[in-house]
């Protein structure tokens, strides 16, 4: 089964959410879920924090479902959320897949990315999530900081590991995915795909399809 972490400001009832989900059904079963308030699910967006715990929740349903085999496949916030619970919760899952995620908290090197900060920080900014984005962010600084995508790497192994990043991402240069990989070492593959842009509205079918392949085959 293939569980599927959305980016922020996603949910399963968003059309690009909805059609990842179509085209890994091809290859097994698929369990979508909305993060902690993203759309109809309640709470708040702690942006990456918490979410490791609906992840979690998600897994167990998944498991409680009869599924001997499952694999996480995050998007952008949902990439570093995969790469956190499989290291919080080891051997959980069968097979990792982080398609444009961070490598590092608190980046604002570009401009989508010194956006999405006003976003989360400002008063004004978490009311446009909740307005218009469907998105409700809680106002709390993270305390503690969650342990980073970059350091939660290492510990994912023996777990197999894919990272995918764009070579043309507009929230988080290829230095990113490279850290990953470095932290990875021999556990990790990286793919840096050539002219995908940022997350699920990059990644097109065929990617997905190849995604949903090295899943299957590496979760046994």
């Amino acid at each position: 089964m293939f569980v599927i972490a959305h980016g922020f400001t996603g949910d399963v009832d968003r059309p690009h959410v909805r059609r990842v989900a179509g085209v890994l059904a091809r290859y097994g079963a698929v369990l979508t879920f909305s993060f902690r308030g993203h759309g109809r699910s309640g709470g708040r967006s702690t942006v990456g924090d918490k979410e490791v715990l609906d992840l979690a929740a998600a897994v167990d349903r998944a498991r409680s479902l009869g599924h001997a085999r499952v694999a996480t496949v995050g998007f952008s916030m949902g990439g570093s959320v995969v790469l956190r619970h499989a290291a919080l919760y080891p051997r959980t899952v069968d097979a990792v897949v982080s398609v444009s995620a961070p490598a590092r908290w608190y980046y604002r090197g570009t401009a989508p990315m010194r956006r999405l900060h006003w976003l989360v920080t400002r008063p004004e900014g978490r009311l446009v999530g909740r307005y218009g984005l469907r998105t409700r962010i809680h106002h709390r600084d993270w305390d503690p900081v969650p342990l980073s995508p970059a350091e939660s790497v290492p510990l994912i192994a023996p777990t197999p590991l894919l990272v995918v990043h764009g070579d043309q991402d507009g929230y988080f240069p290829l230095d990113h995915p490279r850290m990953l990989a470095e932290a990875a070492a021999d556990h990790g593959e990286l793919w840096v795909e050539h002219g995908m842009g940022h997350a699920e509205h990059a990644a097109d079918d065929a990617l997905l399809a190849r995604i949903a392949d090295w899943a299957v085959g590496a979760a046994g």
